[in-house]
């Protein structure tokens, strides 16, 4: 199969063109439906007669160009429906019958805040031309009305989400006119598996009631499954959590498919390159060190422990508190002892062979580095986050 995708570097353009390279060199495998041949870029620098050459070879299009920021209202029409007529015409021409995507936008509809929009006059021009020309050619064409696009993009631009997470992540002064306003996000990803699903003909349809979405498998329309709405004043919050991640050492809550997890993945992309980077305190005495990694409110917290050569550390126990000790590196014995009913049990372990070991509640444990020249490194795990005030760490020897 060979691929046409216009407004290829825009942000939607580079992601698919990236996942689709990923599945034509077999780096992706989750998709075994789809065999990609050549894909064909196309932007505002191209030449046309390469829209010509593309346009003969093409066996599916994903038409992703549009202007969306024009100097003025008439480079709406000019670029989202002018364009859109050319290479329909093209295609026509070689009499290619090759499948047809259009990004299209909510603001389409052309409802309530979106009533006088001229970009989505442009958009709605454009829809039409595509219906027209599937009832003319008998082509299939999947017209998707994205809401609010979530990816890697041009601050400062047509992405609050965007300008919020580069200046929030540049130490830049930023404004939020309404905390309460409320957007619809489709995430980047889920808009690339929607994509996929589309290759692969299995992609979600859908009419419109008004701005809602009316599922149905013989819809007009066609969309991404998943989507968010979220305040501006929950994006800033969250961002605004993320910044202090390196200092407060607290991970979010991020379950799978959730916003935040998807948020705090595009914040990121936007961190300075001096940012990637970041100081972890380390605890250290004549023993060794002690320093914790990240904390997790649902989860407690990751440690690393450095052991000098013939050192005990530990040697107390815990009413409810739990650790899990991984020696990665070295050569170590653990020991445990039940203190109601003196009950031993000890592990010798090596980073040779990684094994995790429970330090169960009720039981004084320690670990001992047997090795006479080399530290034992351990990641340490606990289902708290220390509290200096509340410890529940009480010294007893084994």
């Amino acid at each position: 199969m060979n691929i046409l995708v216009t407004g290829a570097k825009g942000m939607v353009g580079t992601a698919l063109i990236n996942n689709l390279k990923n599945i034509r060199d077999n780096k992706n495998r989750t998709r075994p439906n789809i065999h990609i041949d050549e894909i064909y870029e196309y932007d505002i620098d191209s030449m046309i007669e390469e829209l010509d050459e593309y346009c003969q070879k093409c066996d599916f299009v994903f038409h992703l160009a549009g202007i969306n920021r024009p100097k003025n209202n008439d480079e709406f029409m000019e670029g989202n429906f002018g364009f859109t007529s050319i290479l329909l015409d093209t295609l026509k021409k070689y009499n290619n019958k090759a499948t047809i995507m259009l990004s299209s936008s909510i603001q389409a509809t052309l409802i309530g805040r979106y009533a006088q929009s001229e970009y989505g006059k442009s958009k709605l021009a454009g829809e039409e031309l595509f219906f027209n020309y599937s009832k003319e050619t008998g082509v299939k064409v999947a017209v998707y009305r994205f809401p609010n696009l979530m990816g890697h993009s041009k601050p400062n631009y047509n992405s609050a989400v965007s300008t919020f997470c580069h200046a929030i992540a540049n130490d830049l002064d930023y404004t939020v006119n309404d905390r309460n306003t409320e957007l619809e996000l489709v995430y980047i990803d889920d808009v690339i598996e929607s994509m996929f699903d589309l290759l692969e003909e299995k992609e979600d349809r859908c009419d419109y009631d008004g701005l809602n979405i009316l599922s149905g498998k013989d819809g007009q329309y066609c969309y991404v499954p998943v989507s968010y709405k979220v305040t501006l004043g929950r994006i800033v919050d969250l961002l605004e959590e993320f910044k202090q991640q390196p200092k407060t050492l607290l991970m979010p809550k991020m379950p799978d498919g959730s916003f935040e997890k998807k948020l705090f993945s595009l914040y990121l992309t936007y961190l300075p390159k001096n940012k990637f980077k970041y100081e972890l305190k380390m605890n250290k005495d004549d023993r060794g060190s002690f320093t914790e990694l990240v904390h997790i409110l649902d989860c407690g917290q990751v440690s690393i422990n450095i052991s000098k050569p013939g050192i005990t550390k530990g040697q107390h126990w815990h009413n409810s508190k739990w650790e899990q000790f991984i020696v990665v590196s070295g050569h170590g014995l653990i020991q445990e002892r039940n203190i109601n009913t003196g009950e031993t049990v000890e592990f010798e372990v090596s980073g040779d062979k990684i094994e995790a070991v429970y330090m169960i509640p009720g039981w004084t444990h320690n670990i001992i580095n047997l090795s006479d020249t080399e530290n034992l490194v351990t990641v340490m795990t606990c289902n708290e986050i220390f509290d200096a005030k509340h410890p529940d760490t009480f010294f007893e020897k084994i």
